[in-house]
């Protein structure tokens, strides 16, 4: 089967408390950039999902901890288990290169949660939880730690959880099932990182910061004992003069052959793109452009590197564009997409026939 006649199915997770149930589950048209609902699969408050390394199963936060599901050959989802975490709901999750283990970023109290994965793809015992600690300076977010995204580094060596609350990126190793604490990126205060996403070839890491408004570039290798991680550059999120005080950095991608990234920005309710230096990892913003939707909180490339979708969680809505790099455009596609209370979305093959390591996110 050619690449480019691979289907492919897109995962939007969402808040219940309004009329939505659960995960909406869409066909994609790569060629088109559009998607269409098939169908919604029940589940509680999914803020966020990811796919297990082998394909066969898909993770999302729940009120009840975490909830698996197995991924059938066209796409649909049938719910395995669902198990706590020891903590209060999570925000973000995220497994490991080997699939060995799933992580839990608690945004509500500040917890960063290691869970072992059994080969059927259900979750077995919280091995480790570690609460962040500190203060932070801002008062809308109670002085206290936020954990908003958890990432394991491309050599599958730390876990980067990146704590919105303190303004820092705890790296930890994991080691006999337990969490140590590696490194501590110490960010400006004030800034809010909210995600961390690496480049194509692992060299460099980039940070989303939700209060600042910007992505910085760090570049990242292993010495041996210790991570290195390094700032090189920082670029704003969005338009030109726009009152940034009430604007918020809320979605982070790139590309699949990696060399452009795009990062999502609410309240000023655009997408930016930035073209990478593929020597050093340093980013060139290309355009800031508006999404005809309010509040973008998570954006998602569609496979062929020429679409993009956007939740907006605000407005009930996801809207679509084609890329055109050369104009420096984005071309909406079809009219937008009613889902009350988006989250996030995930663009992925429709089963696991094809499925490689290289498509997990991860």
């Amino acid at each position: 089967m050619e690449k480019n006649k691979e289907k492919y199915v897109a995962y939007v997770g969402t808040y219940t408390h309004g009329s939505s149930i659960g995960i909406h589950l869409f066909d994609v048209d790569v060629e088109e950039g559009t998607l269409t609902e098939r169908k919604v699969v029940p589940v509680n408050n999914s803020s966020w999902i990811c796919r297990s390394v082998n394909g066969r199963y898909l993770y999302s936060t729940a009120d009840e901890g975490v909830a698996v599901f197995q991924v059938k050959e066209d796409g649909d989802l049938e719910l395995i288990n669902k198990t706590g975490i020891d903590g209060m709901r999570g925000c973000y999750v995220s497994v490991d290169k080997e699939g060995k283990y799933l992580f839990v970023a608690g945004y509500h109290d500040g917890k960063v949660t290691l869970v072992e994965t059994h080969p059927d793809g259900s979750l077995g015992e919280v091995k480790d939880g570690v609460f962040h600690k500190g203060l932070g300076s801002v008062a809308e977010r109670n002085f206290r730690p936020h954990v908003s995204c958890v990432k394991m580094t491309p050599d599958n060596k730390y876990l980067c959880a990146v704590d919105n609350g303190i303004d820092q990126v705890k790296i930890y190793s994991v080691e006999n099932d337990k969490l140590r604490l590696a490194d501590i990126i110490r960010c400006e205060r004030e800034s809010g990182p909210r995600s961390i996403r690496f480049s194509k070839d692992g060299k460099y890491a980039y940070i989303l910061f939700e209060l600042d408004n910007k992505v910085e570039v760090y570049s990242y290798k292993d010495n041996g004992d210790d991570p290195e991680f390094e700032r090189l550059q920082s670029v704003s999120t969005t338009s030109d003069n726009v009152d940034q005080l009430h604007d918020a950095a809320s979605g982070l991608t790139s590309t699949p052959d990696g060399r452009y990234v795009f990062t999502s920005t609410a309240g000023d309710d655009t997408v930016a793109m930035y073209e990478v230096d593929p020597e050093t990892g340093l980013l060139t913003k290309q355009f800031a452009l508006p999404i005809s939707g309010a509040y973008p909180k998570d954006i998602a490339m569609f496979p062929d590197g020429k679409h993009i979708a956007c939740v907006n969680h605000e407005s009930g809505t996801i809207t679509t564009f084609a890329i055109d790099y050369e104009k420096k455009l984005l071309i909406q596609k079809g009219k937008p997409i009613k889902v009350d209370t988006p989250n996030c979305i995930l663009i992925t093959k429709e089963g696991v026939e094809n499925w490689n390591e290289s498509d997990a996110r991860v």
